[in-house]
């Protein structure tokens, strides 16, 4: 039975057609399937599902109100990116109306069930692309956040979510909600699956979505900060997120409490005041015109129909008020690596959102509002399990927020999170995806766990593993205090040096030159697999006068 095959076959017997608002015949999807197979490329045979706001030529973008389709010429950036590098796209998936929600029951085209509890709600607004994932009908699905859709749904689903830095992946070709805060999505089973399909997403932006001076992975010895209190969570949801905390710390993270309440106070402002606004800018006439037959959801169009309330003035003094709780906000983060959340207070039935449907979506939002407002990237990631009430169990997860750019942070604090170790592993999708990066060779105090680590470790260098040098090299011991390790090329009295490489930003690279002190230097560096990298060198003077060392490391 081919991939293809068995993926339509689970879709017959799962039997929940409101997952997909529009599915691609299997045998037009099989041809091209088999045709990136051939191909090859970064994500060959990959299944991708998209949210029915984001466009894929050809087939029409709903936003999941049927009068609103239309049907694009061209793929968006980001569809085209992954497609581009093998994905195949199966359908559009349904989502809140407008990508107006955070609990998947706001369309026409049906409430999304819980993948593993059909009593229960989605998540939302990517409720469909959640689901496909979890059930297995797609590899990996764009979704979009603005308010969490892009977190919360993973949490509930027990996947990956990745909401990069605004910016950082284009969203031409997304229906906007709130243009300012909306950024594209990526859900995936793994970590790994969703590292490999943000490093393509990121091109769709252009070469450089990052600058200079990006960080390439967390601190040696990071530390997190955690709420003190844990507004909407009951026991059962509390003891799950101390769970996660006590993981956290057992993977090395230094934990902080802090008090949340600026970033509370913050997400209340999305829907509650003038920030709203965006959302009547984005599809208001739309709306306004709209008959009866349009397939409006009410609760959507009554949260954006009221936005008109507002005016220019309610809007600056809104944002003045945004700026002045980010500033209360990250004064209480300080010096933290990122911030860890729980991604969802709470698993609601779908009951529970009928009867209170404002009142239950802005729960929801807790910790998740704020995210987009102060420019933070997040990455939601499972976390295990919570008892609930009648012997069920909720998927149960968390989400690692950190300041815009430091995306390559969260995803190595998520990867120890996940391993419990913070050994070598595959660059983050910022550095895959074209952040710039220069590999640097050490060989004495500067190796992980020498007493000059944080040199590189705090200055975002990420450590890639241990190398050896060609066999042309001694060391000496410098006439220094402490003494250091002098690297001299010296092919007639030389052997292989054994020592470590680290990847860091080009501006992290100019500091440690910088603060570099004499005799020691920087310089090209012969590796034993014939690649030549930056690496630690020294003065010949100051060599010649050290003590020659009989041995391969310092």
């Amino acid at each position: 039975m081919s991939r293809i095959t068995d993926i339509y076959r689970r879709i017959d017997e799962a039997d929940r057609p409101e997952v997909f608002i529009a599915l691609r015949s299997r045998d037009e999807v099989q041809a091209e399937h088999q045709d990136s197979l051939t191909a090859g490329g970064p994500l060959a045979g990959i299944v991708l599902a998209v949210k029915d706001n984001v466009d894929v030529a050809g087939l029409s973008t709903t936003a999941a109100c049927p009068d609103y389709a239309y049907v694009p010429s061209a793929d968006a950036p980001a569809v085209a990116a992954l497609r581009a590098a093998g994905a195949v796209v199966i359908g559009k998936t349904n989502l809140d109306q407008f990508a107006t929600g955070l609990v998947g029951t706001r369309s026409p085209y049906g409430a999304v069930r819980d993948s593993r509890r059909p009593d229960r709600i989605s998540g939302g607004s990517s409720s469909g692309s959640a689901v496909a994932v979890a059930l297995g009908f797609a590899d990996i699905a764009i979704g979009t956040d603005t308010a969490g859709s892009g977190r919360v749904p993973a949490g509930l689903q027990g996947i990956v979510g990745v909401k990069p830095t605004l910016g950082v992946v284009s969203t031409d070709g997304v229906v906007p909600a709130c243009t300012s805060y909306d950024t594209a999505t990526i859900f995936a089973a793994d970590l790994d699956l969703a590292n490999r399909a943000m490093a393509v997403m990121a091109t769709a932006q252009g070469p450089r979505p990052f600058g200079p001076a990006t960080r390439l992975a967390a601190t040696e010895q990071p530390t997190v900060a955690v709420p003190a209190d844990l507004p909407e969570l009951d026991d059962a949801w509390r003891d799950a997120f101390g769970a996660a905390v006590g993981r956290a710390e057992s993977a090395g993270l230094r934990i902080k409490p802090i008090d949340l309440g600026p970033f509370l106070a913050a997400a209340k402002l999305l829907y509650e005041d003038a920030l709203v606004a965006e959302r009547y800018d984005a599809v208001g006439q739309f709306i306004d015109a709209a008959g009866t037959e349009s397939g409006l959801d009410p609760v959507v169009a009554g949260i954006i129909s009221g936005a008109k309330r507002f005016g220019a003035v309610d809007l600056l003094r809104a944002r003045r008020r945004l700026a002045e709780l980010r500033t209360e906000a990250m004064a209480e983060w300080g010096d933290a690596d990122a911030l860890l959340v729980p991604t969802a207070p709470m698993h609601p039935t779908l009951a529970e959102v009928d009867a209170d449907p404002i009142g239950v979506n802005s729960r929801m939002g807790t910790y998740t509002n704020f995210g987009n407002l102060f420019d933070l990237c997040g990455l939601a990631i499972p976390a295990g399990q919570v008892d609930e009430t009648g012997g069920t169990r909720a998927q149960f997860g968390v989400t690692l927020l950190g300041r815009a750019h430091d995306d390559a942070v969260i995803t190595d604090l998520a990867r120890r999170f996940l391993d419990g170790t913070a050994d070598a592993a595959p660059a983050a999708w910022p550095e895959a995806g074209g952040a710039l990066a220069t590999e640097l060779a050490v060989f004495g105090a500067h190796m992980r766990g020498g007493p000059l680590t944080h040199e590189l470790s705090d200055r975002g260098a990420r450590w890639s593993g241990e190398v050896w040098t060609a066999p042309d090299y001694r060391l000496v011991a410098l006439d220094t205090t402490p003494a250091k390790p002098g690297l001299i090329r010296d092919p007639e009295r030389g052997r292989s040096i054994q020592g470590e490489v680290w990847a860091l930003s080009p501006t992290a690279l100019g500091e440690f030159l910088a603060a570099l002190p004499a005799p020691m230097m920087l310089g090209g560096v012969e590796l034993s697999d014939g690649r030549w990298v930056v690496g630690f060198g020294c003065a010949a003077d100051a060599g010649e006068h050290g003590e020659r060392l009989d041995r391969t490391r310092w």
